[in-house]
């Protein structure tokens, strides 16, 4: 199961591909994806990272009394580790954010396609990427500010320690995108399933569209014996509650038996009185077209369309790994850059985490002498707030629970689920020099 296989995208694909996406370069409906190669304007950043060591680990040894827990509740060592944190792993969603760019200047039905297309984009590097990121720390932070050469800026906070959960909020030029990020896993001795909970939002101003979806299971098989892979699989509902228009994207799951093409992808787009307008198909590796729905046998329940071949068009196509990749923990170009070192930012970003930093730098025995030292910091940090609240229970004291620095919980208007919002105040703290309200936490 190679990733970017010249294997066709979909059903179909047209010859005329190359010419019509070449020829459309200058329509504000096509995307080029291409951002990271286009050499933006902006800082010049770094194209890589000191090459992982080649040590030899039992992963065996250390899982085999997981069965059953959570993940985020198993002790790792860095050696199974890469050298960003979830929060930085929750912001390379954003690698691709040209599309939402693009799809700000479009109609609300070809807004959903590139809503789709985003959400599929999402999965793109984790068929390389086997080692998992650090777990924050409460409090922790990670920003990426990308205003100037990408056109979008993004903050993001772990605002609860169990269960783990991240807020993130990210804006750019005619978008907004927010998502909570928590989730369930269980290790179940051959395979590995990680279930995201909570909804990703995207808003167009210009057309008043509010999409949202709820993300994918993701397994990592051949957890005992044999090289490890993972899959993702399920169906996400993306929903634009102005319009009531959907698209249920389908992950189809990989099997041996099956004739589908592996790591497929397909959706259809259907307007707010449930007729379907467009196709959204591909692999989430590799690329996504999307084509205009020619005719359907007018079955709500389950629809068969015929699509416009002649329509076809490739928005979505993923950037190739870096030369020497496989060396570098599998990263993409943006990936690398996420967690270079960078002044200004506030105490408490990823980047500033110690053992992380000394993981990245290839000095492991330090750095799981430094993770231990800062995991048992949070640890009393969190028995002295349990003290406090359960002497405050029995005095009949109100206890201030814990609050985020930057996002407070409110209900979310469109789903009714409680979600934490962006407060604001990140950027004019970072103006100001301000960082009076950041917890020490490393």
């Amino acid at each position: 199961m190679p990733c970017n296989s010249t294997a066709p995208a979909g059903v179909h694909v047209a010859p005329s591909v190359r010419s019509d996406r070449n020829a459309g370069a200058g329509d504000p409906s096509s995307s080029s994806s291409s951002s990271q190669s286009e050499a933006p304007k902006g800082k010049q950043r770094r194209t890589t990272v000191p090459e992982r060591p080649d040590l030899p680990i039992n992963l065996w040894s250390i899982m085999k009394n997981c069965i059953g827990k959570e993940l985020s509740k198993i002790p790792m060592p860095v050696n199974f580790s890469e050298p960003i944190s979830v929060l930085q792993r929750v912001t390379e969603d954003l690698e691709y954010a040209d599309l939402l760019e693009t799809g700000s200047k479009l109609s609300t039905l070809e807004q959903m396609c590139y809503v789709a297309a985003y959400a599929a984009s999402n999965y793109s590097t984790t068929c390389h990427r086997t080692n998992k990121p650090f777990n924050p720390l409460l409090g922790e932070t990670f920003e990426f500010d990308r205003m100037e050469d990408l056109g979008w800026r993004s903050v993001t906070e772990q605002v609860s320690h169990h269960p783990p959960a991240a807020a993130h909020h990210a804006e750019g030029r005619g978008w907004l995108m927010y998502q909570d990020f928590t989730m369930t896993s269980r290790f179940r001795g051959k395979y590995l399933s990680v279930i995201p909970i909570g909804f990703t939002h995207v808003v167009f101003p210009s057309t008043n569209s509010h999409f949202s979806y709820r993300k994918i299971t993701t397994t990592v098989h051949n957890i005992i014996v044999g090289k490890l892979w993972i899959d993702n699989h399920g169906e996400m509902e993306i929903t634009n509650h102005t319009t009531n228009e959907k698209c249920v994207l389908k992950f189809i799951p990989y099997s041996y038996f099956s004739r589908e093409q592996p790591r497929k992808v397909y959706g259809i787009v259907r307007d707010s009185e449930g007729i379907p307008k467009y196709v959204v198909q591909g692999t989430w590796d590799k690329s996504i077209d999307m084509l205009k729905v020619a005719s359907w046998n007018g079955n709500h329940d389950k629809p068969k369309v015929e699509v416009d071949e002649t329509s076809l068009k490739r928005i979505w196509t993923a950037h190739p790994l870096p030369k020497g990749a496989e060396k570098m923990h599998n990263f993409t170009k943006f990936t690398i850059e996420l967690n270079e070192p960078e002044d200004g930012v506030a105490p408490t970003d990823s980047r500033l985490r110690p053992d992380q930093r000394l993981m990245e730098n290839g000095e492991w025995d330090e750095a799981n002498k430094k993770k231990l030292e800062i995991e048992e910091k949070q640890r009393i940090v969190r028995r002295r707030r349990e003290a406090e609240k359960e002497l405050a229970m029995k005095r009949g004291d109100k206890y201030e629970e814990y609050e985020p620095t930057w996002f407070t919980r409110v209900q979310d208007e469109s789903n009714g689920a409680l979600i934490h919002q962006y407060k604001g105040g990140y950027w004019e703290s970072k103006e100001r020099h301000d960082w009076s309200k950041c917890p020490d936490i490393f």
